[in-house]
C-alpha cells in the first residue's frame, strides 16, 4: 500500500477525531459529520463518512467535490501533498518525512484514468452545444481553447440513477500539462444548466492543479472558476489564465517555476479572501509578487454582463501593474475607469 493511501486509510480510522480538528463547526449527524465547506464553515452540504465502507470519504453536494481525509487536510489548511502527508502525520503523532515523496498525482479523488478517457471522448467545442451556454455567459472563447471540449451525452449520477446529459467538459492539468481529471458542466439541450441537483462536478487529480488558458512564463491570472477565467480571456485574450475550480484549491495551487507575478482573481465573499490570505501566506518568503484583482459585483462573469467588455477592461486596468497594461490590454484603455465601479457600487469600489 503506497505511503499516501497508507495515511488516508489510518485518517478514516480516526474519522471523528479528524473532524472535530479540521471542521470544528460541523456536527455529527448519525454516521456523519456535517459542515459547510472544506473551510469548515457552518452549513450542511459537506458530509463525511464517519463508520461503514466509506468511512474517511468526504463529499461536498454543493460543489459536486469528494476525496479523503488526506484531501480534506490538504484543502482545509491550504498545503500541497507533501505537506498534508507530514500533518496528517502529525495529527497521527507518526514521524513526519523531510525527503522527497514520489506522487503520481497531486491528489487522487478518483480516477485520473477515466478523466482522461472522459476527455478523449469528448469533441471540440466550437460550434456545440457547450459554446452556446458559454455565448449565453457573455463569455468569448480564447484562440486556443484545447482544455474545453463537448461531450453529447455525459454520464450524470444523481438518485434517480443514471442519466445522460449533453455537458462541457475542461481538462484539468498539471504544469505539465498532463491531464489528472475533468470538471463537468451539464447542460440542457436550450443552452443552459442541465436541471439535475448538482449539474457541475470534478473528478481526477484536483489539487494543485487546474483548467488551463494559455501557456504561463512569467505573469498568470489564477481564478476559482472556469467561468470567472473564460470572462478575463474574453477581455485579454493572451493573458494566461488558471481556473482552480474552488477557493480551496485556489489556495492550494501549484505554480510554474518561472512565474514572477501572480494575479488572483478573487471571487467577491469569504472565501475568496481566505484564500487570498491563504497564498499570502504560502509565497510570503518567496520572491513572487503575489497581487488581487477584485471584481466590482460578486464574480468577475457577472462583471462582464453588468458592465460589458470596454468598461471590464478599463476596470481591470486599475489593478494590473503598467507593464501587464501594455503586454495584456488593448493600448487603448477607455477614459471612464470609474463608471464601472460608481454604476454597480454608488459609494465606489467594493470592500
Amino acid at each position: 500500500m503506497s505511503c499516501a493511501s497508507d495515511l488516508a486509510l489510518r485518517l478514516g480510522q480516526e474519522a471523528e477525531a479528524v473532524c472535530r480538528a479540521y471542521l470544528p463547526s460541523g456536527k455529527r449527524h448519525g454516521r456523519y459529520w456535517h459542515c459547510g465547506n472544506v473551510q469548515g464553515d457552518p452549513g450542511q452540504s459537506l458530509y463525511v463518512h464517519l463508520s461503514g465502507p466509506h468511512m474517511g470519504q468526504w463529499t461536498d453536494s454543493a460543489t459536486g467535490e469528494h476525496g479523503d481525509l488526506l484531501d480534506l487536510i490538504a484543502l482545509n489548511q491550504g498545503i500541497n501533498i507533501r505537506a498534508a502527508l507530514n500533518e496528517a502525520r502529525r495529527f497521527l503523532n507518526m514521524p513526519t518525512v523531510t525527503h522527497e515523496l514520489t506522487i503520481s498525482s497531486a491528489v487522487p479523488c478518483g480516477s485520473p484514468d477515466a478523466a482522461q478517457r472522459l476527455f478523449a471522448a469528448a469533441k471540440p467545442i466550437r460550434g456545440t452545444l457547450a459554446e452556446t451556454y458559454l455565448r449565453r455567459r457573455g463569455l468569448v472563447l480564447p484562440p486556443n481553447v484545447s482544455s474545453l471540449r463537448f461531450h453529447p451525452r455525459c454520464y450524470y449520477r444523481g438518485e434517480a440513477g443514471r442519466e445522460t446529459w449533453p455537458a462541457l467538459i475542461a481538462a484539468v492539468t498539471d504544469n505539465s500539462g498532463t491531464i489528472t481529471g475533468v470538471h463537468r458542466t451539464w447542460l440542457d439541450p436550450a443552452g443552459g444548466k442541465a436541471p439535475i441537483e448538482t449539474p457541475r462536478r470534478a473528478m481526477g487529480g484536483l489539487l494543485g492543479n487546474g483548467v488551463r488558458f494559455g501557456h504561463a512564463e512569467d505573469v498568470l491570472i489564477a481564478a476559482e472558476g472556469i467561468e470567472t477565467a473564460l470572462a478575463l480571456t474574453t477581455v485579454m485574450p493572451t493573458m494566461p489564465v488558471i481556473a482552480a475550480l474552488s477557493s480551496a484549491h485556489l489556495a492550494a495551487l501549484i505554480l510554474p517555476p518561472s512565474l514572477r507575478r501572480l494575479y488572483v482573481a478573487l471571487d467577491n465573499d469569504d472565501a475568496g479572501q481566505l484564500a487570498l490570505k491563504r497564498m499570502g501566506e504560502r509565497f510570503q518568503s518567496s520572491a513572487l509578487d503575489l497581487r488581487a484583482l477584485v471584481p466590482c459585483t460578486e464574480d468577475f462573469n457577472a462583471d462582464l454582463l453588468a458592465c460589458g467588455t470596454d468598461r471590464l477592461k478599463a476596470w481591470i486596468g486599475e489593478q494590473l501593474i503598467a507593464d501587464d497594461i501594455r503586454r495584456f490590454l488593448h493600448p487603448c484603455i477607455p477614459q471612464d475607469v470609474e463608471t464601472c465601479s460608481t454604476e454597480i457600487w454608488p459609494e465606489g469600489r467594493a470592500a
